[in-house]
């Protein structure tokens, strides 16, 4: 016999932080509560739902919050089927789930990227709940959505650093180095690089040539350029690397020794970590020596999820959230809400689980940068 709708719904916001997950929250607060439904914060994403820790959410608490950065609800990276407790790692689902019924929850409504997709639809297929997710992540990743929020803002403190990086370059004749975030998408430093003008751009979707890179540079020394400036996604390869992953059948493994070295940690005797070099400062230190021009480098880090969203992400997470809320007051769950075209709709959350959302090599985007003579690493210009 299933269960009678109660009338309340909780909201959770996993992974990294964002701009705009304060927004998203307001929207879906609000649109909720203007359908009689009631609104339960858990704190610190799945943990907070295992851990049973909760908050009510009424309008004067979201009264304001529009403009604000960051989540106050709180977030964390744990996942319900492994979450570490008391020195291990335990599958969790069934106490989050039995939480979910405590609380007497319709649904659970998830704000996150592809790790939440994942983990909110291992719960409604592992648990029997429903769920009801949100695309959030500034690496705009996530699929069967247009766009993600935070992105946009994101892209303008990306594109902001880079227009600041311009001065100091040419003070010095230097190239500068502009790590950007992006493990496996090229979105975010794709965006900003065209955005800010920049003249290298590297993106993981686009193996790089060292030698292609470093004659770019050379290039526009001999026309008189007195700077160069280097906008890379994190996740950037070199050719060789690619293919070297390639041939490990994308299994992740360490690359060569001379990007890694070794340090004591302060834990037991003889325990060894290795420590990666930033791809940044590795590209930054080969380019030096190749062309003979100073190098420096800058990571932008976490200042990129930081601050309060743009108005095109305020506007955004509003559409997105009052959308949500309408689908909460139709019983429609199961489902995240994606941007298609100009509409916000539901979408499977299993076809948005399943895969990330890579720049394609056809990408108008790619286009134009080669057009205003951005070279991408790939191929002389």
């Amino acid at each position: 016999m299933a269960r009678k709708a109660s009338g309340t719904i909780g909201i959770l916001t996993a992974g990294g932080d964002c701009p705009g997950l304060n927004a998203v929250i307001r929207g879906v607060a609000k649109a909720a509560m203007h359908h009689g439904i009631k609104v339960i914060g858990i704190h610190d994403g799945f943990r907070g739902l295992v851990e049973n820790r909760y908050m009510p959410v009424d309008n004067p608490l979201v009264s304001g919050i529009l403009a604000q950065g960051g989540t106050f609800l709180g977030s964390s990276r744990d996942k319900p089927h492994k979450m570490p407790m008391g020195g291990k790692v335990l599958d969790m689902t069934e106490v989050a789930v039995a939480n979910y019924h405590k609380l007497n929850l319709d649904c659970l409504v998830c704000l996150g990227g592809n790790g939440t997709q994942k983990n909110a639809l291992k719960l409604l297929q592992k648990g029997g709940i429903n769920v009801l997710t949100l695309p959030k992540t500034i690496d705009n990743d996530v699929a069967e959505t247009d766009i993600t929020f935070g992105f946009d803002s994101a892209m303008s403190i990306a594109t902001e650093a880079i227009d600041r990086l311009h001065t100091t370059a040419t003070s010095h004749h230097r190239i500068i180095v502009c790590e950007i975030m992006g493990h496996s998408a090229g979105w975010l430093c794709l965006g900003a690089g065209i955005a800010g003008g920049a003249d290298v751009i590297l993106i993981p979707e686009l193996p790089y040539n060292m030698e292609v890179v470093a004659n770019s540079l050379l290039r526009r020394q001999r026309s008189g350029k007195r700077f160069s400036i280097i906008a890379a996604a994190e996740g950037i390869l070199s050719v060789q690397e690619a293919q070297e992953q390639r041939s490990a059948k994308g299994k992740k493994r360490k690359l060569q020794d001379e990007i890694a070295h070794t340090i004591k940690s302060g834990g037991e005797e003889g325990d060894i970590h290795l420590v990666q070099e930033p791809v940044a400062s590795r590209l930054a230190r080969r380019l030096q020596q190749l062309t003979g021009v100073e190098a420096r480098v800058t990571s932008l880090g976490h200042v990129q999820r930081g601050g309060p969203p743009t108005g095109f992400d305020r506007l955004l997470c509003t559409r997105l959230g009052t959308k949500a809320g309408e689908l909460l007051a139709q019983h429609h769950y199961n489902v995240m809400v994606g941007v298609k075209g100009t509409l916000c709709v539901p979408v499977p959350l299993a076809k948005a689980a399943a895969t990330k959302r890579i720049v394609p090599l056809d990408h108008p985007w790619l286009g134009t940068a080669r057009l205003v003579g951005t070279c991408l690493g790939d191929i002389e210009v």
